[in-house]
């Protein structure tokens, strides 16, 4: 017999990187939030790489601190290396990526839930949800607690029936041996969603005293390094360095003619694995060319011997993986002190969810994260705080935020799933983003603090420090305008050191910014501003400057976009009525049932055509309920 344990506005269940966001943003956002996760001591647990940030995932972590999570801010406090990627490319591919204590990442996560008010942090396992009416209105735990709400946010990243697989053995588990949640699978089932079968993996971990660093090359961190987070001072931590070494042609021997002993290859492995992270033994049979693959050597914190072995993702017998270890260089007396692993679990198909990421079949559930069908951290957290935003609003008796695909890559993240779905993890790239220049990584702020501020997750300090940036910065861009730079003997010292044309005439600083080779560091040798510009203002001119022609026309292209996702379709559109459009296109609409014209158009299947047939449908079909009503 189950007993009522307690009430609040929002459950969120687990704790991993989407939870910690979901119910953070519940809890700041006024709702009595209880987040309840198997075991205490895995609160924001990294079980795959300690590392947060890179290419497109670096620019969510920043979108999640300009909305007003947390992710930014607590690697700030705890990353052991800060690099930016991508700087000899432009400013949309520019990335940082952050070496994380995982340790001091979990203890600070932590330590900030617990310190949250309106939040309540317990352990314990949900078995299963409490659903009444087509409403969720709670959750049961393994030990009959029930607890009751009005919106629930499952997070339960690969815990669903989670299998590990290491060569021929096989257990269910959670990542990390931890214990997996299996009834909760058959709740989600009775409530009639649809799950699919995901696979992922992480490599062994070796001890740092094993490892010969003579033979590999050192990757250090920033010499000044950057953050993510957008809010406050941040402290300059003393940096730890990551190796690199690469594979060797006895690896790759090694696992040729180990491959009838790996699940992957033998059938033992059910589930889809993620394609832009695969494992060693699917990169040596895929790029069968290639005579050696990289592997990254990265500390997992100050405070421990531990390091991971970036590249190396595998499911082999723990026999084959010292070998195949041993064989590379630098690690020829290496000592595994944890064996890689793959592990299965299941997610819910995301095309049964709204843009909201409220299920379409149950009130008030929501789902964020790797239960998603998605692969990363960033991924997860973005998901997190946006589902955490939405089931407070729910509560609340307000709309949802949802963002666009111009607005952040969190928007596109969103929409692919709920568009497309996915048939494998998915993972965040910045070619998925059609208006990547619009959604650097330096303007996160200036694209979602004004949302963040209007919700209640951004303080209206913050807000006013965010406005004086904003209006710096358009001070300086006016400055720049009307201020020309004349053709004395210092300005035309400055052109010919950067290979710049000189000047005959006066010209207005803009024009010479303008210039590919010109930075704004030349132009303050030639006008100092008298604005108390930080660095990051000033980058954010020189980029506003550079790019302005091609800023416009991403903008002319958002407002066509932003016209058709104007054009709302009724919940209660029965597609089948719509006359002329392909059989193929009606079943698609019907079963993702999109909220706008312009997320019918981006259905697979769904064709211009169709779209024109639609849009006519929809005229007439306004017009009745008007006559109506």
């Amino acid at each position: 017999m189950g007993y009522k344990a307690g009430e609040y506005d929002v459950i969120v269940i687990g704790a991993g990187h989407a939870g910690c966001e979901a119910a953070l943003a519940s809890a700041r956002m006024g709702c009595e939030t209880l987040l309840l996760t198997i075991n205490l001591d895995m609160v924001a647990f990294m079980p795959c790489n300690p590392s947060i940030g890179g290419p497109a995932k670096g620019h969510v972590v920043r979108e999640i601190d300009a909305i007003g999570g947390e992710m930014g801010r607590n690697i700030d406090k705890t990353y052991i290396q800060m690099r930016m990627l991508n700087t000899g490319k432009g400013p949309a591919v520019h990335a940082l990526r952050a070496q994380a204590d995982k340790f001091l990442y979990q203890h600070k996560m932590k330590e900030t839930i617990e310190q949250t008010p309106h939040m309540t942090l317990r352990q314990g396992m949900a078995e299963e949800l409490i659903v009444e009416d087509g409403v969720c209105k709670g959750i049961v735990t393994k030990t009959g607690a029930e607890y009751y709400a009005k919106a629930v946010v499952v997070t339960t990243g690969t815990y669903l029936r989670g299998k590990v697989i290491m060569g021929e053995l096989m257990y269910e588990s959670g990542p990390n041996n931890q214990q997996p949640s299996v009834k909760l699978s058959e709740s989600l089932r009775q409530q009639g969603l649809e799950l699919v079968r995901f696979k992922t993996g992480t490599p062994p971990r070796v001890h740092k005293d094993s490892i010969d660093f003579v033979k590999t090359t050192i990757q250090p961190g920033d010499e000044e390094p950057k953050f993510f987070s957008f809010d406050g001072d941040k402290e300059v931590r003393e940096q730890l360095p990551c190796w690199l070494t690469y594979t060797s042609e006895e690896t790759h021997t090694i696992i040729s003619s180990n491959l009838h002993r790996a699940p992957m290859f033998s059938g033992a492995i059910e589930g889809t694995g993620p394609r832009y992270c695969p494992s060693i033994e699917d990169k040596i049979v895929r790029f069968s060319d290639k005579p050696k693959h990289q592997i990254f050597l990265e500390p997992e914190g100050e405070s421990t011997s531990e390091y991971y072995v970036q590249g190396l993702s595998t499911s082999m017998p723990e026999d084959v993986q010292l070998d195949i270890l041993r064989s590379i260089p630098g690690l020829e007396k290496v000592e595994m002190m944890r064996t890689g692993y793959a592990i299965e679990y299941d997610a819910v198909v995301p095309t049964q969810l709204k843009p909201s990421l409220e299920t379409k079949l149950v009130d008030g559930l929501f789902t964020a994260g790797q239960i998603n069908g998605t692969s990363g951290y960033e991924e997860a957290a973005g998901q997190g705080v946006m589902a955490g935003i939405n089931a407070a609003r729910k509560v609340q008796g307000k709309e949802a935020v949802v963002l666009d695909r111009s607005e952040g890559y969190i928007g596109v993240l969103i929409d692919d799933l709920v568009t497309k779905g996915t048939n494998e993890p998915y993972r965040l790239l910045t070619s998925r983003a059609e208006y990547r220049l619009l959604l650097r990584h330096d303007n996160a702020d200036l694209r979602l603090t004004p949302i963040g501020h209007e919700i209640g997750l951004i303080s209206d300090e913050r807000y006013q420090n965010f406005l004086d940036k904003k209006a710096l910065v358009e001070q300086e861009l006016e400055r720049l305008k009307t201020t020309k730079a004349r053709p004395d003997a210092n300005t035309q010292a400055i052109l010919e050191e950067a290979n710049s044309v000189i000047l005959h005439n006066a010209v207005d600083l803009i024009l010479l910014l303008r210039r590919p080779e010109i930075q704004y560091t030349h132009i303050e040798r030639m006008s100092p501003s008298p604005l108390p510009l930080t660095d990051e203002m000033k980058e954010q001119v020189e980029i506003q400057v550079k790019y302005a022609g091609y800023i416009e026309k991403q903008l002319i292209q958002v407002e066509r976009l932003r016209k058709m996702e104007k054009k709302k379709i009724p919940d209660d559109i029965d597609y089948s009525d719509v006359y002329g459009i392909a059989t193929e296109a009606k079943q698609k609409l019907a079963k993702i049932r999109p909220i706008s014209i312009g997320q019918a158009t981006r259905i697979s299947g769904v064709s211009p055509a169709d779209i024109s047939i639609l849009l006519v449908y929809l005229e007439h079909y306004n017009r009745v309920i008007a006559a109506r009503g």
